[in-house]
């Protein structure tokens, strides 16, 4: 399977048949029900998209992108719902969504519209390149775990400035200055990359 999608929907017949069409399409996604469910696995996984609907049964999916765009998260998140006034289409853009796509829709849209947004992560930064979700040292792909590309991910999209530990905590499970440490030093190994030390803020990758 390809990049990991998590679609946030509470209507089940609908995000069943979105699930086995996008997996069809070469992806893996991993379904919420709901707000709370949506904010549990996300407290435990990175994903390489959102696709999250406004009206759930528990919450507002809007919030959902405003929690993760305050705590650093800039993966690309689209909104799926029938909700089309102008008021709702602004606050979800301005939460932080990429698009906004309105029910019912063809899946064959959607499917268009994610790639258009997962092309847009095409990255460079000296010998190392992130393109669809894998990164490659010259042509050699990099094996890494989801901790791992989600921390090099902070880190090459800001290249050349540092990066809160505050940021990259947001990747793991269980933070602690020690295990970014030993995350920060694989990925030394793993790229040769020179990733520095940034004294009483982070990492910076230079």
């Amino acid at each position: 399977m390809g990049e990991r999608i998590l679609l946030v929907e509470d209507d089940r017949i609908l995000a069943d048949s979105l699930k086995d069409f996008l997996e069809q399409a070469g992806y893996s996604v991993e379904l919420a029900y709901g707000y709370e469910d949506a904010l549990e696995k996300l407290e435990s996984k990175n994903y390489d998209a959102y696709i999250i609907d406004v009206n759930l049964g528990d919450g507002n999916g809007i919030r959902i992108i405003e929690y993760l765009k305050l705590n650093g998260d800039d993966t690309p998140a689209l909104i799926i719902s029938a909700l089309t006034d102008v008021e709702t289409i602004a606050e979800g853009f301005s939460a932080g969504a990429e698009d906004y796509i309105k029910k019912p829709f063809d899946p064959e849209e959607l499917l268009i519209r994610l790639k258009a947004r997962l092309r847009t992560e095409d990255l460079s930064y000296g010998k190392l390149h992130y393109k669809d979700g894998r990164f490659f040292i010259e042509d050699t792909e990099l094996e890494l775990g989801e901790v791992e590309r989600c921390v090099l991910l902070k880190l090459l999209k800001n290249h050349g400035k540092p990066v809160s530990k505050e940021t990259l905590y947001n990747c793991m499970k269980n933070p602690s200055p020690v295990g970014l440490r030993v995350i920060i030093n694989t990925l030394r190994k793993k790229t040769g990359l020179n990733i520095k030390a940034v004294k009483g803020i982070g990492y910076a990758l230079d």
